[in-house]
């Protein structure tokens, strides 16, 4: 049995929190992260026949019965992670009720997952339907895009075009927009289900006044996603006192979604 620190998978983690924190996207322990891993995969590190423990999970997740996920665990500061991986993340698998999780490795210290797990396993679904390929879902605090959230409508089009006109990329990286909701209670059944149900056709979901949530096939297209989100924020809360003189046309995104061939939202185009 190989050592599972030695892991892609958690090597992937580790990596990945660590960028997420040096760019102030996770303060203390703010955000989480859940990575959907292949059993086979898995099962050259560790024993899946030997679980630790059981941690119920707080709903019904049925169609995720027997799936394996590396997620962060509740109340740990992703600067951690790297020193103490197995404190700071678990491996779990889903049993067949849908209503617990089976500790296969880590939160050494009795911890658990993140307390927003709920919501991560129902965006896993939506994602799943929507991509079979989409395994990887993060939850972070981007600071540009947090502050945008203050002085911009919290409207799925509109929140849409205005990151759209920001950078040249953006229409190609998220062709799909934004779906933003409005101020919800965080760590709770309903804010998972809202999330889920915008997660049918977005990729990224803004949480209004707190975060992100962005999901993808790996965690570089996953970070990469939130990161030209933020950047296109930052864009626009750095312009957004000043008089506009130059913009990012309809007819301009329109020309960069058809020469890179991308299927973007042609209800969100003027």
């Amino acid at each position: 049995m190989k050592d599972v620190l030695t892991s892609k998978f958690i090597k992937e983690m580790c990596l990945t929190t660590a960028n997420m924190y040096r760019l102030g996207w996770d303060e203390r322990n703010g955000g989480n992260i859940s990575y959907l891993l292949d059993e086979k995969e898995v099962a050259e590190y560790l024993d899946l026949n030997k679980v630790i423990r059981e941690i119920p999970i707080g709903f019904e997740a049925k169609e995720l019965a027997g799936k394996i996920f590396l997620v962060t665990g509740t109340g740990k500061y992703f600067k951690n992670v790297t020193d103490d991986p197995e404190n700071n993340l678990g491996i779990v698998r889903i049993k067949a009720d849908g209503k617990t999780a089976e500790l296969l490795w880590g939160y050494k210290d009795g911890g658990k997952f993140t307390s927003e797990f709920p919501a991560h396993m129902m965006s896993h679904i939506a994602r799943l339907k929507a991509d079979p390929k989409n395994r990887v879902v993060m939850h972070c605090h981007p600071t540009y895009l947090l502050a945008m959230n203050f002085v911009h409508e919290l409207e799925d089009r509109a929140f849409t075009r205005s990151l759209w006109q920001m950078c040249t990329e953006c229409i190609v990286v998220f062709p799909d927009g934004v779906g933003v909701l409005p101020w919800m209670l965080c760590g709770t059944n309903e804010i998972g289900v809202a999330t889920a149900s915008k997660m049918k056709d977005y990729r990224v979901v803004v949480w209004g006044l707190h975060g992100v949530y962005g999901a993808g096939k790996d965690m570089d297209e996953t970070f990469g996603l939130i990161e030209t989100v933020e950047k296109a924020a930052q864009v626009y809360m750095l312009t957004a006192h000043l008089p506009r003189k130059n913009t990012i046309t309809d007819e301009n995104l329109v020309t960069i979604a058809n020469h890179f061939k991308v299927n973007y939202r042609k209800d969100f185009i003027d």
